[in-house]
């Protein structure tokens, strides 16, 4: 049993790894998660996907978007504060 547990932690510490030195290129997040950190409806997320405002993937009928492309978006936007 002891063992067992062992082989899982390892395999976890595996795998805890390789995420940390992943490239952030390589990291997506899902349309509702999309939406909930722009704070948008889903008929504005198609919109910018549409107008092409914004990067995405599609695989069946999930929808995807590159993290980089979305800070990229919110830098390209960013307005700084006046004195």
């Amino acid at each position: 049993m002891f063992q067992e547990i062992q082989e899982h932690l390892k395999e976890i510490t595996v795998i805890l790894k390789e995420k940390q030195q992943m490239n952030p290129d390589d990291l997506f997040c899902d349309n509702q998660e999309f939406m909930k950190i722009m704070n948008i409806s889903k008929r504005l997320a198609q919109s910018w996907r549409d107008s092409g405002f914004i990067g995405y993937c599609q695989l069946g009928n999930k929808i995807y978007y590159r993290l980089k492309d979305i800070q990229e978006l919110l830098n390209e936007n960013y307005k700084p504060k006046r004195k």
